[in-house]
């Protein structure tokens, strides 16, 4: 249940808290005095958008705040799925800055707005106005069934079928139409592949093959050179490596003298040494520098499909050539597997068909085994609530499969004596959407682990004796929910344990919305004040009096 609210720097309301009672809990005060406020902030914690321009203060942040006592209740396993810790003691935060960033908390562990709207929706239930509206509509109809047969693992158990169903459906269509565009792109693709197959390119050989070009189509000058600069080095008349023997010796000579000079002896000598091979790998590589024309011919002609090859697919690289030759390889085979892919992915489709049909069947047994509970139930509340004419039909149509089954639900009614069955939105008025709502949050409250329920004004169209019932059913549902009900009936308001009044205050610059929980004798009088206005008769407060005690 709600134990605490805290509301700051909210529209009207600077700062308000309060701390209902387990049970029913009554909210009047004048029209616009902030009721819808508080239910406007309440709507945050149940993940409801947030604006800026809801701040009392611009320039302070807005913050609202839960405290709810889930001891009773087995809520941790939703929690659970949410990654979140579980305690008896849970407190639900929003915040608004300034800049109007929202910002969610659940027991001060950031949360997004998905993950607020999942466990604040199992804590709480508002019911508004509009809600009556929404009665009309199927779709809430057909939670209704679900909700009193308590369908929630067949449901969620049908939706992963559903969802499954759909995912097999979905990718053997997209297999199919793949299939089609893929067969007519085989031919061409083939050959593409069958051409790069055919170059059997290596990923390092263009670099090899164009330095060996260059040295083919060179062959007779740098053999030249290279014989030139061997010449400079050793020739029978004079070379470099003659002077620089002799340079040895006569270090040699001098050394022999002087031994510090042995170092350059010995320098004289790498170098000789050093030259030496220079010449005679320079030699070596000369002679093998060859003139073959036949060769030359032979990579110009590897080269020139390389290019080719490269400037059909649009690269500069053999390994682009590969990747590509990779990718048709893979593209041909998918094809040539084709029939087998798309046998596999029907066969996928057909089967979570079968399950989900299945899975649909058990759902829609258990929602035709209650149809005739809940018509009954309604019925027999509705006359109590001063619709003695009342019928009601719950029509179930099989349909195509949705996210919520097989079936589409609607609820048939008539109010009046002789008059045809007819959907709800077509024939109920605002009194009967009023009471036919309340009768619906009454026979589901023992069959939702829901610890509170509010009600805003959902007397709407109802008053005298009606009234009273519906205070009545309040208090009934009261003893295992807390019931937070804002009313403008006195039938209704004098049926609470606790009562509390919201009301404006004018006293500073800026008007502020304030509540307060009324004393008994604060009770009495503004019980009275909604039976006789604002200046009741000794015999209406009386009257009031009374009433409350006989609650």
């Amino acid at each position: 249940m709600l134990s605490n609210l805290l509301i700051k720097n909210y529209a009207l309301i600077k700062q308000l808290e309060m701390s209902p009672d387990p049970g029913l809990n009554i909210i009047t005060g004048e029209t616009g005095a902030g009721k819808s406020i508080m239910l406007g902030a309440i709507g945050l914690l149940l993940g409801n958008r947030a604006d800026v321009k809801s701040l009392y203060d611009p320039a302070e942040k807005c913050i609202i705040e839960g405290s709810f006592d889930l001891s009773g209740y087995d809520l941790a396993p939703n929690f659970e799925e949410e990654n979140l810790d579980f305690a008896q003691e849970c407190i639900v935060r929003r915040e608004i800055s300034v800049a109007g960033k929202s910002r969610a908390f659940i027991n001060d562990t950031p949360v997004n707005l998905d993950t607020l709207k999942r466990i604040s929706s199992q804590l709480l239930d508002i019911h508004s106005q509009h809600d009556s509206i929404l009665l009309g509509s199927n779709e809430f109809q057909l939670q209704v069934v679900d909700t009193y047969a308590e369908n929630y693992g067949l449901l969620h158990a049908y939706r992963k079928h559903f969802q499954a169903y759909r995912e097999a459906a979905k990718a053997y269509d997209s297999l199919q139409k793949e299939a089609v565009q893929m067969r007519k792109a085989f031919d061409y693709d083939q050959f593409l592949y069958q051409e790069l197959a055919n170059a059997d390119l290596r990923s390092d050989e263009q670099t090899k093959l164009e330095q060996e070009l260059t040295i083919l189509e060179n062959a007779v000058e740098i053999r030249e050179k290279l014989q030139l600069a061997y010449s400079y080095l050793d020739n029978p008349d004079s070379s470099i490596l003659d002077y620089l023997k002799n340079t040895v010796t006569a270090i040699s000579q001098a050394s022999r003298l002087v031994p510090a000079y042995d170092s350059l002896r010995e320098r004289a000598q790498s170098c000789l040494i050093e030259l030496r091979d220079l010449a005679d790998e320079i030699d070596g590589v000369s002679t093998s520098v060859e003139i073959d024309e036949g060769r030359s011919q032979l990579v110009h002609e590897r080269l020139d499909l390389i290019y080719q090859l490269q400037k059909k697919h649009h690269t500069t690289t053999v390994d682009e050539l590969l990747k590509i030759q990779e990718d048709l390889e893979k593209k041909v085979g998918t094809v040539l597997n084709l029939d087998e892919a798309l046998l596999k992915a029907k066969k996928e489709a057909v089967k979570t068909e079968e399950v989900m049909l299945k899975s649909a069947a058990n759902l829609s047994k258990e929602r035709q085994k209650v149809v005739k509970t809940i018509e009954t139930l309604i019925i027999e509340r509705l006359i109590e609530l001063g619709i003695p004419n009342a019928a009601l039909s719950i029509k179930i149509t099989e349909t195509q499969p949705t996210n919520d089954g097989i079936d589409s639900i609607a609820f048939l009614f008539s109010g009046n004596k002789g008059t045809p069955l007819q959907e709800l939105r077509q024939v109920a008025s605002g009194g009967e959407f009023s009471r036919l709502m309340m009768v619906i949050k009454y026979i589901l409250a023992d069959r939702r682990k829901l610890p509170t329920i509010i009600f805003d004004e959902i007397d709407t169209g109802v008053s005298g004796e009606i009234a009273k019932k519906m205070g009545k059913m309040m208090i009934k549902m009261s003893d295992n929910h807390q019931i937070i009900a804002i009313t403008h009936l006195h039938q209704i308001a004098s049926s609470g344990r606790a009562h509390y009044f919201v009301y404006k205050d004018h006293s500073s610059a800026k008007t502020v919305s304030k509540i307060k929980k009324l004393s008994v004798d604060e009770r009495v009088m503004e019980i009275a004040q909604m039976i006789g206005g604002h200046n009741p008769t000794e015999s209406v407060i009386n009257n009031a009096r009374e009433m409350i005690s006989k609650e």
